[in-house]
């Protein structure tokens, strides 16, 4: 079984997000949106779009995408089949989270597993096509 195909998206938690996502606009040019990240988007190497995208996000610090987890980051690895690799994961030993979130909105299924260091791992199968 095919695991971890890619990162999805890194997010992690500031003290005082609007103040970090401004900063990072102002200093390294990222298109901040609203919800507080970017997309980036994927290009080949002659700079042509190819489907898919790069989440980057600075939450609040008590976010919930950090619940269960002291670390400061989760990182958000593009899967295949997030059910199987759940499964197998779980009959691995590993700890899984209950939580799934099979999202009606389009943004494709979502999992969890807590790394022996107790970092939050999120895990994504993006819709197809994606």
């Amino acid at each position: 079984m095919k695991r971890v195909t890619g990162i999805g998206g890194i997010f992690f938690k500031a003290k005082d997000a609007p103040a970090l996502q401004a900063w990072y606009q102002r200093h390294l040019g990222i298109d901040v949106q609203a919800w507080g990240g970017a997309a980036f988007r994927w290009a080949d190497a002659a700079g042509q779009p190819v489907g898919g995208s790069t989440i980057w996000c600075v939450a609040p610090q008590d976010g919930e995408q950090f619940a269960n987890s002291p670390s400061n980051f989760v990182i958000n690895y593009r899967v295949d089949d997030l059910a199987g690799l759940l499964a197998q994961l779980q009959a691995e030993g590993c700890q899984v989270l209950d939580q799934r979130i099979d999202d009606e909105a389009g943004y494709g299924k979502f999992g969890w597993v807590i790394d022996p260091e107790g970092n939050k791992v999120e895990l994504w199968q993006p819709p197809a096509g994606q």
